[in-house]
Protein backbone atom coordinates (compact mmCIF):
# COMPACT_ATOMS: atom_id res chain seq x y z
CA UNK A 1 0.00 0.00 0.00
CA UNK A 2 2.63 2.33 0.68
CA UNK A 3 4.52 1.84 -2.55
CA UNK A 4 0.95 2.28 -4.26
CA UNK A 5 0.95 6.10 -2.64
CA UNK A 6 4.64 6.92 -3.00
CA UNK A 7 4.10 5.91 -6.85
CA UNK A 8 1.23 8.00 -7.04
CA UNK A 9 2.04 11.04 -5.62
CA UNK A 10 4.53 12.42 -8.18
CA UNK A 11 1.55 12.02 -10.81
CA UNK A 12 -0.66 14.22 -8.40
CA UNK A 13 1.32 16.70 -7.75
CA UNK A 14 2.10 16.92 -11.58
CA UNK A 15 -1.13 17.67 -11.85
CA UNK A 16 -1.77 19.71 -9.86
CA UNK A 17 0.87 22.04 -10.98
CA UNK A 18 -0.52 21.66 -14.34
CA UNK A 19 -3.84 23.20 -13.40
CA UNK A 20 -2.11 25.74 -11.44
CA UNK A 21 -0.66 27.15 -15.22
CA UNK A 22 -3.80 26.77 -16.83
CA UNK A 23 -4.06 30.65 -17.06
CA UNK A 24 -5.64 32.03 -20.11
CA UNK A 25 -2.80 33.61 -22.87
CA UNK A 26 -1.73 37.16 -22.37
CA UNK A 27 -3.41 39.00 -25.48
CA UNK A 28 -0.53 39.92 -27.82
CA UNK A 29 0.87 43.25 -27.53
CA UNK A 30 -0.12 45.49 -29.99
CA UNK A 31 2.90 46.56 -32.68
CA UNK A 32 4.16 49.82 -32.69
CA UNK A 33 3.49 51.47 -35.85
CA UNK A 34 7.26 52.37 -37.38
CA UNK A 35 9.19 55.41 -37.43
CA UNK A 36 9.28 56.74 -40.52
CA UNK A 37 10.95 59.76 -42.05
CA UNK A 38 9.27 61.87 -44.01
CA UNK A 39 10.46 63.36 -47.62
CA UNK A 40 10.67 67.29 -48.30
CA UNK A 41 13.28 70.05 -46.96
CA UNK A 42 16.00 69.54 -44.55
CA UNK A 43 18.11 71.21 -42.98
CA UNK A 44 21.61 69.41 -41.95
CA UNK A 45 24.19 70.33 -39.88
CA UNK A 46 27.37 68.22 -40.15
CA UNK A 47 30.69 69.12 -37.96
CA UNK A 48 33.84 67.19 -38.22
CA UNK A 49 34.72 65.22 -34.83
CA UNK A 50 37.66 63.43 -36.48
CA UNK A 51 39.96 63.21 -39.60
CA UNK A 52 42.81 61.56 -40.05
CA UNK A 53 45.12 60.21 -43.18
CA UNK A 54 48.66 58.86 -42.96
CA UNK A 55 50.20 61.88 -43.14
CA UNK A 56 48.25 64.23 -41.03
CA UNK A 57 49.38 67.14 -38.93
CA UNK A 58 48.48 68.14 -35.54
CA UNK A 59 47.86 71.66 -37.23
CA UNK A 60 45.23 69.72 -40.41
CA UNK A 61 43.61 67.71 -37.61
CA UNK A 62 42.60 71.00 -35.64
CA UNK A 63 41.43 72.66 -38.38
CA UNK A 64 39.55 69.37 -39.95
CA UNK A 65 38.08 69.77 -36.37
CA UNK A 66 36.78 72.92 -37.07
CA UNK A 67 34.92 72.36 -40.29
CA UNK A 68 30.86 72.78 -39.81
CA UNK A 69 28.92 72.43 -43.02
CA UNK A 70 24.90 73.18 -43.31
CA UNK A 71 22.98 72.82 -46.32
CA UNK A 72 19.13 72.79 -47.19
CA UNK A 73 18.40 69.67 -49.48
CA UNK A 74 15.74 68.01 -50.56
CA UNK A 75 15.83 64.25 -49.35
CA UNK A 76 13.80 61.51 -50.85
CA UNK A 77 12.94 58.49 -48.82
CA UNK A 78 12.53 54.92 -49.50
CA UNK A 79 9.67 52.71 -49.31
CA UNK A 80 11.38 51.96 -45.83
CA UNK A 81 11.14 55.19 -44.69
CA UNK A 82 14.77 55.82 -44.61
CA UNK A 83 16.71 58.62 -46.48
CA UNK A 84 18.41 59.00 -49.86
CA UNK A 85 21.93 57.78 -48.72
CA UNK A 86 23.44 60.29 -50.91
CA UNK A 87 21.68 62.76 -48.63
CA UNK A 88 23.77 61.57 -45.67
CA UNK A 89 27.11 61.66 -46.54
CA UNK A 90 27.65 65.15 -47.51
CA UNK A 91 30.52 65.57 -50.02
CA UNK A 92 32.42 62.53 -48.54
CA UNK A 93 30.85 60.04 -51.57
CA UNK A 94 28.36 59.81 -54.55
CA UNK A 95 26.75 57.26 -56.22
CA UNK A 96 25.92 55.88 -53.06
CA UNK A 97 24.23 52.67 -52.11
CA UNK A 98 22.85 51.15 -48.42
CA UNK A 99 25.57 48.54 -48.07
CA UNK A 100 23.37 47.09 -45.04
CA UNK A 101 20.78 48.57 -42.69
CA UNK A 102 18.52 48.12 -40.00
CA UNK A 103 15.98 50.40 -38.87
CA UNK A 104 13.87 50.19 -36.10
CA UNK A 105 11.44 52.35 -33.87
CA UNK A 106 13.71 55.44 -34.92
CA UNK A 107 16.91 53.85 -34.54
CA UNK A 108 19.39 53.50 -37.77
CA UNK A 109 22.52 51.68 -38.16
CA UNK A 110 23.69 51.35 -41.65
CA UNK A 111 26.95 51.29 -44.53
CA UNK A 112 26.89 53.16 -46.87
CA UNK A 113 29.20 52.42 -50.46
CA UNK A 114 30.11 55.47 -51.97
CA UNK A 115 32.44 56.47 -55.21
CA UNK A 116 34.94 59.00 -54.08
CA UNK A 117 37.16 60.59 -56.49
CA UNK A 118 39.76 57.90 -57.47
CA UNK A 119 38.42 55.38 -55.03
CA UNK A 120 35.42 54.75 -52.11
CA UNK A 121 34.03 55.31 -49.37
CA UNK A 122 32.18 53.06 -46.58
CA UNK A 123 30.48 55.27 -44.62
CA UNK A 124 28.90 53.41 -41.28
CA UNK A 125 26.23 55.66 -40.04
CA UNK A 126 24.82 55.65 -36.55
CA UNK A 127 21.65 57.38 -34.71
CA UNK A 128 18.08 57.94 -34.05
CA UNK A 129 15.10 59.86 -36.16
CA UNK A 130 11.68 61.27 -36.51
CA UNK A 131 9.55 62.03 -39.09
CA UNK A 132 11.27 64.98 -39.15
CA UNK A 133 14.25 65.10 -37.36
CA UNK A 134 17.35 63.11 -37.40
CA UNK A 135 20.72 63.06 -35.07
CA UNK A 136 23.43 60.45 -36.60
CA UNK A 137 26.85 60.23 -35.96
CA UNK A 138 29.32 58.99 -39.35
CA UNK A 139 32.31 57.17 -39.64
CA UNK A 140 33.97 57.40 -43.39
CA UNK A 141 36.84 55.40 -44.61
CA UNK A 142 37.94 56.31 -47.89
CA UNK A 143 40.40 53.80 -49.93
CA UNK A 144 42.37 54.07 -53.39
CA UNK A 145 43.58 51.59 -54.66
CA UNK A 146 42.56 49.16 -52.07
CA UNK A 147 44.77 51.48 -49.41
CA UNK A 148 42.79 53.65 -46.79
CA UNK A 149 43.74 57.05 -47.42
CA UNK A 150 41.33 59.08 -45.01
CA UNK A 151 39.46 58.49 -42.12
CA UNK A 152 36.36 61.39 -41.19
CA UNK A 153 34.24 61.08 -38.25
CA UNK A 154 31.16 63.50 -38.26
CA UNK A 155 27.79 64.36 -35.88
CA UNK A 156 24.92 64.93 -38.48
CA UNK A 157 21.77 66.53 -36.84
CA UNK A 158 18.61 67.83 -39.38
CA UNK A 159 15.18 68.62 -39.11
CA UNK A 160 12.39 68.79 -42.40
CA UNK A 161 11.74 72.46 -42.60
CA UNK A 162 9.01 71.89 -44.95
CA UNK A 163 8.03 70.54 -48.85
CA UNK A 164 10.48 70.45 -51.33
CA UNK A 165 10.49 73.56 -53.94
CA UNK A 166 8.40 73.05 -56.62
CA UNK A 167 10.41 72.90 -60.12
CA UNK A 168 11.03 76.28 -61.75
Amino acid sequence: MRMTVQAALPLALTLGLAACGSDPAPAPEAEEAPVVMQAGQWALTRKTTGYNTPTVTPAEYQEALKQVSEDKLCIAVDKDGLPDPNALVGAEGTECTYKDKMARKGRLIATLSCKAGAGTSEIAVEGNYTADMLTLGSTMTKTESGQPVLRTTHDLTGRRVGDCPSPS
